[in-house]
């Protein structure tokens, strides 16, 4: 495919989506083809996913480093013209000077923009405290600003996937990111479309919504009456994609045959594809 836009433009584009009406969808791929095939498909943005990021790796989600996460949003970001935002994890760091060097290794990179969470990864106590985690996100916000152009930075609080689940923890959290200058707000595994409502209705930023878990995950209509501006997807694109490689895989092992040829384009159909023959 044919590179031609910046990373300004890039930046531009991708804040645009942000500021405009209605929500829009930001899927996840995890290497340079699959951001091709979402990008002709006429999606106007991709983000990475830290778990299949991993999981091309071999690895469960929360088990690469630093280099490694870059390596792969390089990857990403070079393969398409659509804006790219990484899922940079806590930012490999428990200082806040550490967090800034990840944002700023993330704009080299080729990124528009990128996510920090405030989870530990330490399941005896598992989210940065309050103050250490505002610190974290001011730190970040920070080294986004350093660019040239816009790079959207955005604050998770982790409260429902690693914390106690309490949304009041989880509102309390994304209002001082908001107010430590985050761009975009996002708390991941809110249960219920009420929950939604309430964390758009308590911040003025726009929110990220996560759509990855069976019966937690709602419909575009639904997130974007709520107040949702964004709808990512995790690993879950991933996991469909390798959910087909089984279904063949079986295939041939337990019927010695080969029928999942039918269902899918030659070699050379595909190839024709990535290079937007048809």
């Amino acid at each position: 495919m044919l590179m031609t836009a910046t990373q300004g433009e890039k930046a531009t584009r991708f804040r645009t989506l942000h500021q405009r009406d209605g929500v829009f969808l930001i899927p996840n791929p995890w290497d340079g083809g699959s951001a091709c095939v979402l990008e002709r498909l006429g999606f106007e943005a991709l983000a990475t996913s830290s778990s299949a990021s991993a999981n091309t790796l071999a690895r469960t989600d929360g088990n690469i480093t630093r280099d490694e996460a870059i390596a792969h949003c390089r990857l990403v970001a070079s393969s398409t013209n659509l804006p790219v935002s990484g899922d940079l994890e806590n930012g490999f760091d428990r200082e806040p000077e550490g967090v800034a060097e990840t944002v700023r290794m993330a704009g080299e990179a080729g990124l528009v923009g990128c996510s920090i969470e405030d989870s530990t990864h330490d399941s005896s106590n598992p989210l940065f405290d309050f103050n250490l985690a505002t610190e974290r996100i001011t730190a970040a916000v920070e080294a986004a600003r350093s660019f040239p152009f816009p790079f959207m930075l955005t604050a998770r609080a982790e409260v429902f996937t690693s914390g106690n689940g309490n949304l009041d923890e989880a509102i309390r959290r994304l209002q001082v990111y908001e107010r430590a200058g985050a761009d975009v707000l996002f708390a991941p595994g809110l249960p219920t479309l009420d929950a939604v409502r309430e964390v758009c209705a308590a911040v003025r930023k726009p929110v990220n919504f996560m759509v990855t878990l069976r019966g937690k995950s709602f419909s575009v209509s639904e997130l974007g009456a709520a107040g949702v501006k964004r709808i990512s997807f995790a690993s879950s694109l991933y996991r469909a994609a390798m959910s087909g490689l089984l279904k063949a895989a079986h295939e041939i092992q337990k019927d010695g045959t080969f029928q999942y040829l039918d269902e899918i384009p030659t070699g050379k159909e595909w190839s024709s594809y990535l290079r937007g023959e048809n």
